[in-house]
């Protein structure tokens, strides 16, 4: 643990490679945190990891608080956000869910992940953007800002067939 200000503690995060056996972690942190992320089950879950060049999970003091799933542009993946980006653009890096347990979040695990992703990406050399989608109607205002620091960029809203309206974002490589 590190010391933080005012007496707070901030946990060291140690951000791993998903395996099998977390999985039913991974979705308990998904399922909480819908409708931000959108609502799987166990055998979609294991798909999407399956399909993920990068597929991450967050821990601290050995128990998952959040994970992150990034699909290429080349992947089989049939969410409605993901072939719009695959209908506009050829070579883009896909981030399909980022979600944390509600007492990790605001801890500054998420921009720790993202620069994790940006790290991985730069490894397995792929030089593309970095898309995803982030809910306007009913707006997650939360996420807007914080991608907005990180330098993400509307490129076009869609509305989807489940309700929700969507801001689509890209960051340049």
């Amino acid at each position: 643990m590190a010391g933080g200000v005012g007496g707070t503690v901030r946990r060291v995060a140690t951000i791993r490679d998903i395996v099998e056996r977390d999985l039913p972690r991974i979705l308990e942190i998904n399922e909480a945190n819908v409708p931000e992320v959108g609502s799987v089950d166990a055998n979609r879950l294991a798909f999407i990891v399956d399909e993920s060049p990068i597929a991450l999970a967050v821990e601290v003091d050995d128990r998952i608080v959040g994970f992150c799933l990034v699909l290429g542009s080349d992947s089989t993946y049939d969410s409605v956000n993901y072939r719009w980006f695959t209908e506009r653009y050829s070579d883009f890096m896909y981030l399909d869910r980022v979600a944390f347990d509600a007492a990790a979040q605001g801890r500054g695990y998420g921009t720790l992940l993202y620069g994790e992703v940006a790290r991985r990406m730069q490894t397995i050399d792929v030089a593309a953007p970095l898309a995803l989608e982030i809910n306007v109607d009913p707006p997650n205002q939360r996420s807007l800002v914080f991608h907005g620091r990180l330098g993400f960029v509307e490129v076009g809203q869609q509305d989807t067939p489940y309700g929700i309206r969507v801001s689509m974002q890209m960051r340049p490589a």
